[in-house]
């Protein structure tokens, strides 16, 4: 079965940098043809669309994150980042990966079938 598993989160503080990692498993088919996307949720809040990227490396952000993160895919290591620069307090929240098959719908949560347990970030003023 499918496992997308998430690390690298942890507690900075504003200002630093942290790469986040999804590593991949069990796809009976190409990792390379799934659409990757972040998403994160703060305590009382809805989960939101982060970042996405399709199989041919086009990238998608959400505005609140646009010039400070970055994501990524290694397909040879069937691995997910997200490079997380200049963060700030809003940017805490429990940080989650999601696989869809092609084509991509970048930020629709409910497009994507396969997820991560998540990764906390917390980033302290």
């Amino acid at each position: 079965q499918v496992q997308l598993v998430e690390s690298g989160g942890g507690s900075v503080q504003a200002g630093a940098s942290l790469r986040l990692s999804c590593a991949a498993s069990g796809y009976t088919y190409d990792y390379r043809s799934n659409c990757m996307g972040w998403f994160r949720q703060a305590p009382g809040k809805e989960r939101e669309g982060v970042a996405a990227i399709s199989p041919g490396g086009s990238t998608y952000l959400a505005d609140s994150v646009k010039g400070r993160f970055t994501i990524s895919r290694d397909n040879s290591q069937n691995t997910l980042y997200l490079q997380m620069n200049h963060l700030k307090p809003e940017d805490t929240a429990m940080y989650y990966c999601a696989a869809k098959r092609f084509p991509c719908v970048p930020m629709v949560q409910s497009e994507y079938g396969n997820w991560g347990q998540g990764t906390q970030v917390t980033v302290e003023s």
